[in-house]
């Protein structure tokens, strides 16, 4: 029987006594990342049984709002890519791909 091959990745948050992130670290050996440092972090998982993504959103209470926002443009562009890999709907890319457009325009966040 063939062995089975897994991967790990980590994540650790520091809190405050408020249990706010103070501190963010990941590590994916796999990658080569060892407790590298973060100011935010999304992570969603679907639940096929349920038919619902479980997320969880977190970010340090320094990271600043100009990053949050180039923070979140970034993500939203690489989900209409994920989005393209996994559908091949060019259609809706297109179109994910105008919102971010959009999106960086409305915040002056483009380059």
């Amino acid at each position: 029987m063939a062995k089975n091959n897994t991967s790990k990745i980590e994540l650790n948050v520091e809190l405050d006594d408020n249990r706010i992130p103070e501190k963010l670290q990941w590590t994916a050996q796999d990658g080569g990342i060892t407790n590298a440092e973060a100011k935010a972090m999304m992570l969603s998982v679907w639940d096929s049984k349920a038919q619902e993504s479980l997320r969880i959103d977190l970010w340090t209470k320094d990271m600043p709002i100009d990053e949050m926002k180039v923070f979140f443009h970034q993500t939203l562009v690489a989900m209409s890519n994920t989005f393209n890999r996994a559908t091949q709907d060019e259609k809706m890319t297109a179109t994910m791909k105008d919102f971010c457009d959009y999106f960086a325009e409305k915040l002056e966040i483009k380059k």
